[in-house]
């Protein structure tokens, strides 16, 4: 289907739905009645949402102000699934795929903000250097 938005066209507000479908799977295995389930659902929702308003949003600081939520409920995201392995509810296999999904989201997220906001101090990584033996 041909995107009528312009966050549509966006590979992390795609990703974000695409995890949001794993999610649900996820909380179909998780008992309704955990405080996960109901972390888990809104910060899953919580991420495509708040990239689809940051995008719509005129000012950098305004898109970057979503664009951190949504980056923010991605790694709440992570946790969560953290939280579900160490309750046993889940193995580290059954959450490799999601978790590699919202890395990819993490990344897209970061790489938006930095090229919305100019005005952010940034601290480049170092050169990464071998050392020898």
């Amino acid at each position: 289907m041909k995107p009528l938005f312009d966050h549509e066209k966006l590979n992390v507000y795609q990703a974000s739905i695409k995890f949001v479908a794993l999610a649900e799977a996820i909380l179909e295995k998780v008992p309704k009645t955990m405080a996960i389930w109901s972390q888990l659902d809104r910060a899953s929702t919580s991420i495509p949402l708040n990239i689809a308003e940051g995008n719509g949003k005129f000012t950098s600081p305004d898109r970057c102000r979503f664009f951190d939520n949504a980056r923010g409920s991605a790694m709440e995201c992570a946790a969560c699934l953290d939280v579900l392995v160490a309750k046993q509810k889940l193995s580290k296999d059954e959450t490799n795929k999601e978790k590699e999904i919202l890395a990819q989201i993490v990344s897209m997220l970061v790489g938006l903000i930095k090229s919305n906001s100019s005005d952010r101090l940034y601290e480049e990584p170092p050169p990464y250097e071998r050392q020898s033996d």
